[in-house]
């Protein structure tokens, strides 16, 4: 019985070093050397700051930058714990309404937003992703947004639209998913040709 309840501690222990400690550090090690910017986190810099990822999507209020999809992510309210208020882009707190397509909460929002954006407005500028944290819009939403941009910055539109296609991904492996603009790199890109 003692023979046996030691090989078994010998085994957890083991196992415990070996998965639980050497494994996820030589994955970290390996990551880092690999991917050295997307194991950091693929932080974007500009003048020798971090302003901020291109995986986590970022409030761009102002007339003369593209602005993302909404963010569905929220907070602990600071005067009451038991409740909670709009928190954007909280990427300690990821994660999408939960309010379904019936959902009159959802609908007035949407609504709402539609209403103050005005006719036309490209779904992925009213409704929020999975995560709530999105980064990226698609070409019709930038599209849609070129003439308030151009304006604000007193720029030609036809400046603006080489920009937004020159920041246009495609597919992933040409297969993938649907072409898409990370809005931080091309609010950047913007500030930089603004400075010429």
């Amino acid at each position: 019985m003692l023979r046996h309840f030691r090989a078994s501690v010998v085994m957890l222990l083991l196992m415990t070093v070996l998965l639980g400690i050497a494994y996820p550090l030589a994955m970290v090690g390996v990551a880092g050397a690999a991917f050295p910017g997307q194991a950091g986190g693929s932080l974007v810099e500009k003048d020798g700051k971090v302003v901020g990822s291109t995986l986590i999507g970022q409030s761009f209020t102002g007339e003369g930058y593209f602005h993302g999809r909404p963010s569905a992510t929220t907070d602990t309210d600071p005067a009451d714990s038991a409740k909670t208020v709009a928190a954007p882009y909280n990427a300690a707190n990821s994660a999408g309404s939960n309010l379904g397509p019936t959902s009159k909460a959802l609908i007035d929002r949407v609504k709402e937003d539609a209403d103050r954006l005005g006719k036309g407005v490209p779904v992925d500028l009213v409704t929020t992703s999975g995560s709530g944290l999105d980064p990226h819009v698609s070409p019709a939403a930038a599209a849609w947004q070129i003439a308030r941009v151009a304006r604000a910055r007193g720029l030609r539109e036809i400046e603006v639209q080489a920009l937004v296609n020159q920041y246009t991904e495609g597919r992933m492996y040409g297969l993938l998913g649907e072409p898409r603009i990370n809005v931080l790199q091309l609010n950047l890109a913007l500030d930089g040709l603004a400075k010429r």
